[in-house]
């Protein structure tokens, strides 16, 4: 390993590229960020990505100018002919997804994986017609071979570490760095920290050169950095005492395992029998291999479920299709025009449906706060919840938007029928924070949920009922009318509903 790396430059993957490939690489990544994220406030995240990217392409300074504009908004048009010209490179005529091991590469540099960054990363890729898969198994293969790398370091590994970091500070390299040159590996070292980036099949790629470079440290340093110091991620978070009026909140796993990028799903109300837990709507999701469910006021939310339950079976029934079905349909329902035998029992669910109401926004403000500490490590998250499980991530959202460093974490966000406000001044405060897409998922007909919201506001303006009219990219409407016969469809159709938004199941 150490001849390897005396004899062989450390020559990154993008700098590889003929320079034609390399300003076309740099221009593509430019437009891409003023168009993912022309807000003023991300100005300063798109100035410094695209200078520490000339560096990292090792591209003269005479074209910073140039880049920074495109990054600023200017050349937008030039999008596809950057792309035909940096496809032509003849590294990547056999094989493109070199691209995105190098993009990837560059973003987790400093040990952070920020959700902007995978945004423009999955864009790229997109934009090469390379599948996003490969961005999944370049993601895992990176961290298989950190795991493999907290091994103990061995006496010789630790005499060719210390040379090469004394090498390295004549000629600071960045963090990481991993290209595929012969066959073989060369890797950068800064400081003694590292981290290799590797296609499938890590082990046969990186080699035992590549391994023996690597020591202990490097895998433990971007570990804690990525995952968190503890380690354990948000397996291991628990509320230790009680926060507000919050009795209830902890992560359950959904499935086992690691990844760069989280998911976390929030169940909206609990119900006897086959719903009677928080996961069991979610046992098809395979949005990512590292996966959790909020447990969250499951006393109150079982009280919810089972007044939602008996208020469908016993009053749908006595409805008998007229009086309620002629109002829901005509699209005049207001608190004044519902048949009266209904309002007689509103208390049965009005009470619960309250209590839920105001804990859910608490316990949203609560998800912010722990996310904003980092309690998950330095990757981007999804979150996905449905009925006051959306509200929940409406509210922490919300409350995230308040508070300083609060981008760069949240990846993408899915709201199914949202008992939230669904005028769109109350979501541009969302966008500031979610990077990817923002996915309202509403169903027309949903008299239920239009019932037990009557009273919450004056104006029957619910996201779960309609789309949200906010002139963003971010904001996906997603009318799952055909999908969703009811509010409680929602826990009952889930699978079906996922695949609808494009999430991946089992």
């Amino acid at each position: 390993a150490e001849q390897a790396g005396e004899k062989e430059p450390c020559v990154l993957l993008g700098q590889q590229l003929g320079e034609p490939g390399r300003f076309a690489y740099a221009a593509l990544c430019g437009i891409s960020l003023a168009w993912l994220f022309p807000e003023k406030e991300q100005s300063s995240f798109r100035t410094e990505f695209i200078e520490d990217f000339v560096k990292w392409l090792d591209l003269p300074d005479a074209v910073l100018p140039a880049m920074t504009a495109f990054a600023s908004g200017l050349g937008g048009e030039g999008t596809e002919t950057f792309a035909q010209i940096l496809l032509k490179d003849p590294i990547l005529k056999e094989n493109p997804v070199v691209i995105t091991q190098d993009l990837l590469s560059f973003s987790l540099r400093g040990g952070y994986y920020d959700a902007r960054a995978r945004v423009l990363i999955c864009h790229i890729t997109w934009l090469l017609r390379i599948p996003l898969e490969e961005l999944e198994v370049l993601e895992e293969s990176l961290l298989e071979s950190l795991k493999e790398q907290k091994e103990e370091e061995s006496e010789t590994a630790e005499v060719s570490r210390k040379k090469k970091e004394r090498r390295k500070k004549l000629k600071r390299y960045l963090l990481i760095g991993l290209a595929t040159v012969g066959g073989g590996t060369v890797i950068g070292l800064t400081g003694g920290l590292a981290a290799p980036l590797v296609a499938a099949g890590a082990a046969t790629i990186i080699g035992s050169a590549g391994a023996a470079a690597l020591g202990s440290t490097a895998g433990i340093a971007v570990m804690a950095s990525l995952f968190g110091a503890a380690g354990a991620g948000l397996t291991g978070y628990k509320m230790k005492k009680r926060v507000g009026a919050i009795e209830e909140f902890e992560f359950l796993p959904l499935t086992e395992g690691k990844q760069l990028h989280i998911t976390i799903a929030i169940t909206g109300w609990l119900c006897t029998g086959k719903y009677g837990s928080f996961t069991a709507p979610w046992s098809s999701m395979l949005k990512s291999s590292e996966q959790y469910c909020l447990a969250w006021e499951s006393k109150y939310l079982m009280e919810l479920g089972n007044a939602l339950d008996s208020l469908l079976n016993g009053f749908v029934n006595m409805m008998a299709q007229e009086a309620l079905k002629f109002t829901v349909l005509s699209g005049i329902v207001t608190a004044l025009t519902w048949p009266a035998s209904l309002l007689t029992v509103a208390s049965v669910i009005d009470n619960p449906w309250g209590v839920c109401l105001h804990r859910s926004a608490e316990v949203g403000k609560h998800l912010a706060h722990i996310l904003l500490s980092r309690q998950q490590g330095k990757r981007p998250v999804t979150l996905i919840g449905f009925s006051l499980g959306a509200r929940v991530i409406y509210f922490c959202l919300q409350e995230m938007a308040q508070e300083k460093d609060s981008q760069g974490i949240i990846e993408d966000v899915v709201l199914l029928g949202a008992p939230v406000e669904g005028e769109a001044k109350h979501w541009k405060a969302i966008a500031k924070v979610v990077s990817g897409r923002i996915i309202n998922g509403y169903c027309r007909g949903d008299w239920l949920l239009r019932f037990v919201y009557r009273t919450s506001s004056v104006q029957i303006n619910v996201a779960g009922l309609q789309p949200v009219d906010l002139d963003d990219r971010r904001m996906v409407n997603m009318d799952l009318s055909s999908v969703v016969n009811g509010h409680l469809d929602y826990m009952k159709q889930m699978d079906t509903i996922l695949k609808a938004v494009g999430i991946k199941t089992k």
